[in-house]
């Protein structure tokens, strides 16, 4: 069975399936929201009369949307609940957390360790990945975009969907085939959900797309979804489950929390002795939450000290050691 590897960082704990050291698909969780699979006791703060929908908040403030509510529970009623889906990032929102009544036992927020687990995988916690091209899938996350032999692909999450645009120098027939299994593989790495939607070259010939549909119902075989036909403007619809936020939504859409992560888990592989000297633009030194740091310290055995540098990028920060 192949093996999933986890670093449980500082505000961020990361998951890698290596395939010939490569990676091959790719999770992150920022611990601290409801996560699916958890189990708590809410109380219901709001119901339209007559739907069967409404909204709880649980003991953490956070709220989410219930489905499935029994007819006689009322605002303000106490209920236990299963998480479903943890809340996703938007530009200027965040989707609410999903989540149904149930009977069963209360049950905390599964890590990303045991989420992994619940669903059959094999895992071990590691201190470290190995050398696998994490921080070059950052970087792509990022920037929403990522290459392939004869072109480039270019993500963007919006609220409706994760759209995917293809471009290329090559011929359009010869562009959407040679696009199909790097798309297929993107989309495991950035850990993709819900709806999305993917805009290939206009294909003429219905034999053509005929030839993408099988090719991308070969390439996406193992990975559950529904896809729609391309159609003759070159655009497919996949919608597969959508229980967690995409690498890419929790990049692009909180810039600064995302590369306060990224400065923690640079600074954790520091190895020169002396104290750890964090460079960062400053709103990424705003989203350095103290107890990370206390967390650093703790973890490196080390004195912390931060610069705000505004000519930084975000992304760009850095943690070297310097004389104590």
């Amino acid at each position: 069975m192949a093996e999933w590897l986890v670093e449980e960082g500082i505000g961020e704990h990361r998951a890698i399936l290596l395939d010939g050291g490569e990676i091959a698909a790719a999770r992150i969780d920022w611990p601290g929201g409801l996560r699916r699979g958890q189990v708590e006791d809410a109380v219901l703060v709001a119901r339209t009369s007559g739907s069967s929908r409404g909204t709880a908040r649980f003991a953490g403030g956070e709220e989410a949307l219930v489905d499935r509510l029994p007819r006689e529970a009322s605002e303000g009623a106490a209920l236990r609940l299963e998480v479903l889906r943890s809340a996703i990032p938007e530009p200027k929102r965040r989707k609410l957390a999903q989540a149904r009544p149930t009977t069963a036992p209360l049950l905390p927020a599964p890590s990303l360790a045991q989420s992994l687990r619940l669903e059959g995988h094999a895992v071990r916690v590691v201190r470290a990945f190995p050398d696998c091209g994490w921080n070059e899938l950052w970087d792509d996350a990022w920037s929403g975009t990522c290459g392939f032999a004869g072109g480039t692909f270019h993500f963007a999450p919006t609220p409706a969907m994760t759209v995917v645009d293809i471009d290329g120098t090559l011929p359009p027939r010869d562009l959407a085939r040679q696009a199909v299994q790097p798309l297929a593989a993107a989309l495991r790495r950035f850990d993709v959900g819900g709806n999305i939607g993917i805009d290939f070259p206009t294909l003429e010939a219905r034999e053509d797309r005929r030839a993408i549909d099988l090719a991308l119902a070969e390439a996406l075989d193992d990975w559950p979804h529904e896809r729609t036909a391309i159609n003759g403007f070159g655009f497919v619809q996949l919608v597969a489950r959508l229980v967690r936020p995409s690498l890419l939504q929790l990049v692009q859409f909180d810039p600064a929390g995302a590369s306060a992560r990224r400065l923690l888990r640079q600074a954790e592989r520091v190895e020169q002795p002396g104290t750890l000297l964090l460079s960062c633009h400053p709103a990424v030194r705003q989203a350095l939450h103290a107890s990370w740091l206390d967390d650093l310290a703790r973890r490196s055995g080390r004195l912390i000290q931060l610069a705000e540098d505004p000519g930084l990028a975000p992304e760009a920060g850095f943690a070297q050691a310097v004389p104590t």
